[in-house]
């Protein structure tokens, strides 16, 4: 992976939680490990927004492995890098870190506005 020099910000939010307002909130975590063909990168991340009730209604991590879209089969051309909206997971295609962070509260707000309408 080249040097991504948002890493050092990413790294950073590791353990932060964040009151968004009416009762939703978010929690970011993240760390360093080995880089790997799963996790080029370097890093295992979850971030995470939750209601009022404490469910997760949105979400971005590579803790687990999904199925790029329109297949199947978890079992070939998996990938680890997605987005959980709701009881659905779709890939996420990781660019850097900055571009992680900003998908993410671009998301995050989305969310918020779609649920003052």
């Amino acid at each position: 992976m080249p040097d991504d020099p948002g890493l050092a910000r990413l790294l950073e939010l590791d353990g932060t939680i964040v009151d968004v307002g009416g009762g939703y909130w978010v929690k970011l975590s993240v760390r360093r490990v080995p880089a790997s063909p799963d996790r080029p990168q370097g890093i295992n991340y979850s971030f995470t927004l939750h209601d009022q009730n404490g469910t997760r209604v949105l979400g971005y991590d590579n803790a687990h492995r999904v199925a790029p879209r329109g297949r199947r089969s978890r079992r070939r051309g998996v990938i680890r890098d997605h987005r959980h909206s709701g009881d659905r997971s779709q890939p996420y295609v990781y660019k850097d870190a900055d571009t992680l962070i900003t998908d993410f509260w671009n998301d995050v707000y989305r969310y918020l506005e779609s649920q003052r309408r």
